[in-house]
């Protein structure tokens, strides 16, 4: 599958990733500390920031198709994104990793989700470059998803405590783990054993809801756009800023009491796009228009109910 951006392009992209991620955890988070709001509130403008300036890029670069391919890519990967946030809320409590250390395991944790959906995303391209079928079948697997998503109620967080699942049980079959954390640290040494501590598990956790929601995601970039380049970038600056949102949002994210309903129309609608997509092709500013449509709704009616039981609650 053709790619607008070449070698060079590529390797400038990643080194400036791997530079900004190592300023970040070498110079600004050298030391272990709570992330306020106000830091937070700096970084995610920081990346939204870096976002728009390469998307101002890509349109100088490659054109306003590609510039508004990215910039669905962004918005779409983000919106996505939000809802793992709801996940490391129930992650860091039910392990009671205190805010010290949530920003190490996010660290890594995005590190993690970086390479992983940089292979997702090769491996994507060279099925669909050569099967092209393929994009029917994510098509009809959004749509899927989109309706199982929309049949959730409104607001509902999972259920089921980390504790319980699967995962961290078979973890902790095979993982000999203290039962302590020990710092920040992910491994620690008792009675001469190495032995991995809890926040090791909380960052597998954390490698196995990215993966969970890459599959519903990168299938969703896919169509609004084929480039790989466009697809990587826009998943990359999504991704980065996803760390410092969390720590933005966590205190209130369940506050999005109708996010789950407009990320179900967001995927149903663009994997109707796809299912059409060898008879209709809708022009990338709608479907941009329309993604962006349908979250401010979302936003803009869960403040307004947040008001209204606000001032039902309020004493007389």
């Amino acid at each position: 599958m053709h790619s607008v951006g070449s070698p060079l392009h590529w390797i400038a992209f990643v080194a400036f990733v791997l530079a900004m991620l190592a300023l970040d955890l070498g110079v600004f988070h050298r030391h272990a500390h709570a992330v306020k709001v106000k830091e937070a509130l700096t970084w995610s403008l920081v990346w939204v920031a870096l976002a728009a300036v390469f998307g101002g890029l890509v349109y100088f670069m490659f054109g306003q198709e590609r510039a508004l391919e990215f910039a669905a890519g962004y918005v779409i990967e983000k919106a996505l994104s939000v809802d793992n946030l709801f996940v490391f809320v129930v992650l860091f409590t039910a392990f009671q990793v205190p805010q010290t250390s949530q920003h190490r395991v996010l660290f890594w944790g995005v590190l993690g989700a970086l390479v992983m959906r940089a292979g997702f995303i090769a491996a994507g391209s060279v099925l669909l470059a050569r099967f092209h079928w393929l994009m029917y079948l994510f098509g009809a697997f959004l749509v899927f998803t989109a309706i199982k998503l929309w049949r959730e109620k409104p607001g509902e967080a999972p259920e089921e405590s980390p504790l319980d699942g699967k995962v961290y049980k078979f973890l902790a079959r095979v993982v000999p783990t203290s039962p302590t954390l020990d710092g920040q640290r992910f491994f620690t040494v008792q009675n001469g054993r190495r032995l991995a501590t809890p926040l090791f598990l909380v960052l597998v956790l954390v490698e196995v809801t990215d993966l969970i929601f890459a599959v519903d995601s990168i299938p969703a970039v896919f169509a609004v756009t084929s480039d790989p380049f466009i697809v990587f970038t826009s998943n990359v600056f999504a991704i980065l800023g996803l760390r410092s949102l969390y720590f933005v949002l966590a205190d209130f994210v369940q506050r999005f009491h109708y996010l789950k309903p407009a990320l179900a129309l967001v995927l149903g609608f663009v994997g109707v796009k796809m299912l059409l997509m060898g008879w209709i092709k809708i022009p990338i500013w709608l479907s941009l228009s329309f993604i962006c449509l349908t979250l401010a709704g979302a936003v803009l009616l869960s403040m307004r109910r947040d008001k209204r039981l606000a001032r039902a609650t309020a004493p007389a």
